[in-house]
């Protein structure tokens, strides 16, 4: 075994040796604290103290976006099937409905009216991306149509009294997954202790495997030196020859 493999191995031995100390320590530090709650407690009074010191803790308050806290004309006024659509200042000649999953919205509009109005004023959500009709992230179908809200308007087409309501089925919002939140756990000892074993593996692995294609190129590199030098003389025992009119060793 050569003296850079050795180095290399032991590079690997440290590094394997400080990420498994590492994973101890955080492990022995949640123990500790699950062990001796008292001193986990003493040091979240003192945290606590010092922030009530310095001002009022805030309250987590959960996040409402900006859309569900803004009042459309129908919510300010109350319901459109009791007062009508011109009853709370819904105007127009073509009904819109908005069907987002079991939710459904109506609204009115004129022909050629942008759909993200008619959306805003009916209080139905549409996710947005570029805003330009490029991305696609707002597409919807309408009437059996894929459109892009966004800069999509109204059609005139709406407008005849046999076409009926313009219908947009909207997108269902995905939610977003929340994780638990743990940041070490038993399991995920064991699971670093064993991706650093089977990475330095590979490593040594694919290490013996760098090495033998750096000897076959150095051995193959070193034939190609062999027959140049050959043919160079080869090619001097040529030209002496002719210089001389005798024929070269291995020419006759």
């Amino acid at each position: 075994m050569s003296r850079r493999t050795v180095n290399i191995l032991w590079i690997a031995i440290a590094y394997f040796a400080s990420s498994t100390i590492t994973s101890t320590l955080a492990f022995g530090s949640r123990a500790t604290a699950r062990r001796f709650p008292s001193i986990s407690a003493t040091t979240t009074t003192s945290l606590q103290a010092s922030t009530a010191a310095g001002g009022s803790k805030k309250k987590n308050k959960k996040y409402v976006p900006k859309w569900v806290k803004k009042e459309t004309l129908a919510d300010s006024a109350g319901d459109t099937g009791s007062l009508g659509f011109d009853g709370v200042g819904l105007k127009g000649t073509i009904p819109v409905v908005f069907r987002q999953g079991n939710e459904t919205r109506t609204s009115m509009a004129w022909a050629g009216q942008p759909i993200r109005d008619v959306a805003s004023q009916a209080g139905q959500y549409i996710q947005y991306g570029c805003g330009k009709g490029e991305c696609g992230t707002c597409e919807c179908m309408m009437n059996g149509k894929w459109v892009r809200p966004c800069v999509e308007t109204v059609p005139a087409s709406a407008a005849d009294a046999s076409a009926g309501e313009l219908v947009l089925q909207i997108k269902a919002i995905k939610a977003k997954k929340t994780s638990s939140g743990t940041f070490f756990s038993i399991r995920s000892f064991f699971m670093g202790f064993w991706n650093n074993l089977l990475g330095m593996l590979g490593f040594l692995k694919f290490r013996r495997k760098a090495s033998e294609n750096w000897d076959e190129r150095k051995a193959y590199e070193d034939l190609v030196a062999q027959k140049t030098l050959e043919k160079k003389l080869l090619r001097q025992r040529l030209q002496e020859a002719e210089g001389s009119d005798q024929p070269a060793p291995g020419m006759a």
